[in-house]
């Protein structure tokens, strides 16, 4: 019996939001790689609607982070900046 090889994963355009979040968030420091996850997920929800803040987004994510959530706030800003994403 073979196994087939698994499926191809097409990636998000880079221009897109899901993108943009996701990129966003990859070098923040967490617990578990499915924190990060969450984490970009939430920040995608949050760039898509718009309510609330940053830093609501960041604390509803629920995300184990290894630095202060101040701090992820900052890489996150600065990512988003990077990618042209005014906020």
């Amino acid at each position: 019996m073979s196994t087939k090889p698994p499926s191809i994963v097409q990636e998000f355009p880079a221009d897109t939001l899901e993108k943009i979040a996701y990129n966003s968030v990859s070098s923040i420091p967490t617990e578990e790689p499915n924190d990060r996850n969450r984490l970009g997920y939430h920040l995608w929800r949050w760039l898509r609607n718009r309510e609330g803040t940053l830093d609501e987004a960041v604390a509803e994510s629920g995300v184990r982070l290894h630095v202060s959530r101040q701090e992820a706030i900052k890489i996150i800003r600065e990512a988003l900046s990077k990618q042209g994403v005014s906020l």
